[in-house]
């Protein structure tokens, strides 16, 4: 969901296993020129996600890092197939009611920029909650905990799973995959 720390746990994340980091919105960005809020205006949703789709797909590909990708990527089968397929995914699940606690004074996500965000913010996690869980390998509840220890408990899924070392090592030869 928008807001559920996917970009900062990811960032963090990425320099604790010494991986690339990338921001699929922020890949976006670079690749039109100007901010997702304004190309939502301009261009319509629809637009969006279809290049989305396409930068989904390219970076899922790469296997060599970690991925945090937009909120609304799960709309489409086809970004859940191949982040699924590709990546080892892990879902930060938050209440509707934390998201608008983080995000109630935001002007930059386009979804949010209603007269009751707090509803809408309601109504896209019933939408996207069972789709988040279609293509996660993990779910970490992420309501409350500090960066540090959604980091941590991000490591422990991946640890557990057989996709990291026990302790945080240095990664596998070759890096087993991506995470998302």
């Amino acid at each position: 969901m928008p807001g559920s720390g996917k970009s900062t746990v990811g960032r963090h994340l990425a320099r604790h296993l010494k991986l690339r980091f990338t921001d699929s919105d922020h890949e976006i960005e670079e690749r039109i020129g100007m901010p997702v809020r304004s190309f939502f205006e301009t261009h319509g949703e629809q637009a969006f996600r279809d290049l989305e789709q396409e930068v989904i797909d390219e970076l899922s590909r790469r296997g060599d890092g970690v991925l945090a990708t937009g909120g609304g990527t799960v709309l489409r089968q086809a970004n859940r197939d191949a982040l699924r397929e590709r990546c080892r995914v892990i879902y930060l699940s938050t209440t509707p009611d934390d998201l608008f606690r983080r995000l109630r004074h935001d002007t930059q996500r386009p979804l949010l920029q209603v007269a009751d965000p707090q509803r809408r913010l309601r109504e896209l996690f019933r939408e996207r909650d069972p789709l988040y869980r279609q293509a996660a390998h993990f779910t970490v509840e992420a309501v409350r905990p500090s960066v540090s220890t959604l980091v941590n408990m991000v490591m422990m899924q991946l640890e557990l799973d057989g996709h990291w070392p026990a302790g945080g090592l240095e990664p596998p030869q070759p890096p087993s995959g991506q995470v998302a």
